[in-house]
């Protein structure tokens, strides 16, 4: 049975995490004060991460340093702070999608910190800087190794944490949620899926025949998600990888978690010209996001 079923392992892996070689930039090109940190998750592996700790940046170099970001400060409107000498209003674990790196997250990173967070950008096994090989186990081992030294750290414990996550990344986000109600505060999901298998089969119901190890059901997840804990999500409708049905799918079970009643912050936005990779830069997004975390963080 091992003989057959790895040659099935491998290829699903492969074809979920390629992990490609891609050129990796650093908060500093956009003018943030970082760390570069290594956690050891359960299974002992050791991941790479970038912490941004919004006390430690100088409006100067954030306003300064544009690295390719001119069009994100054409759709977010926000007033940069004059100073970060106020704490942060809260901690934002950012999870990236499948086919690139943490290093693509820093400018969804710097639309936080300019909103006073404190921002955790993980490089999931596997992926660049961080040891072991990629699959579903691992990566949930990777992201609460995240959590844990979020919450051992005085700074960054004592703000609100908040899960980010985009595509794969919104995949992680929820099993992690659902996994530690008592230590995260909200949620915020960018064009993720129902599940890989779900995700396949709408690309053609040939793809059936095709085997994949690999579930990440958020189906099955988001009903363990408290209520108490708000969901934001953001959906592309021109999304052709994952396809707008998935995430609206996902919002009926949300909405329904719980019992579907009681008082909820629950939002669910829709970003007609967005498509899978870029929903973040339409007009709007992260006037949602900023009122969704004012909403949380009160």
């Amino acid at each position: 049975m091992a003989y057959i079923l790895n040659p099935i392992q491998y290829w699903s892996r492969y074809f979920l995490y390629p992990h490609l070689l891609q050129n990796l930039a650093e908060p500093l090109d956009l003018g943030m004060q970082f760390t570069s940190e290594t956690f050891t998750a359960s299974d002992g592996v050791s991941v790479a991460s970038y912490v941004i700790r919004q006390s430690k940046q100088s409006a100067q170099m954030m306003a300064e340093s544009t690295w390719r970001e001119d069009y994100l400060e054409e759709v977010d409107m926000i007033e940069p702070p004059e100073n970060y000498d106020k704490p942060a209003v809260a901690t934002v674990i950012l999870f990236h999608g499948n086919a690139c790196n943490y290093g693509d997250m820093i400018y969804r990173a710097k639309r936080f910190v300019l909103r006073r967070c404190n921002v955790v950008l993980l490089s999931y096994r596997g992926y660049v800087n961080s040891e072991g090989r990629p699959s579903e186990k691992g990566l949930r081992r990777d992201a609460q190794a995240a959590l844990e030294y979020v919450r051992a750290d005085t700074e960054l414990s004592s703000t609100p944490l908040i899960l980010y996550g985009t595509s794969l990344g919104g995949a992680v986000a929820i099993d992690l949620a659902s996994r530690n109600p008592s230590s995260v505060a909200a949620l915020i999901v960018e064009n993720t899926f129902q599940s890989i298998r779900r995700t396949i089969l709408d690309w053609s119901p040939i793809f059936h025949l095709v085997p994949c190890s690999e579930k990440w059901n958020s189906a099955s997840k988001i009903p363990g998600i408290q209520r108490t804990m708000p969901i934001l999500m953001l959906s592309g409708a021109l999304d052709q990888v994952v396809r707008k049905d998935q995430m609206e799918r996902l919002w009926e079970i949300a909405c329904k978690r719980g019992g579907g009643g009681g008082a909820s912050l629950d939002q669910f936005e829709s970003f007609p010209r967005g498509s899978h990779d870029d929903t973040d830069t339409c007009t709007g997004y992260w006037d949602k996001v900023g009122e969704f975390l004012e909403s949380v963080t009160e």
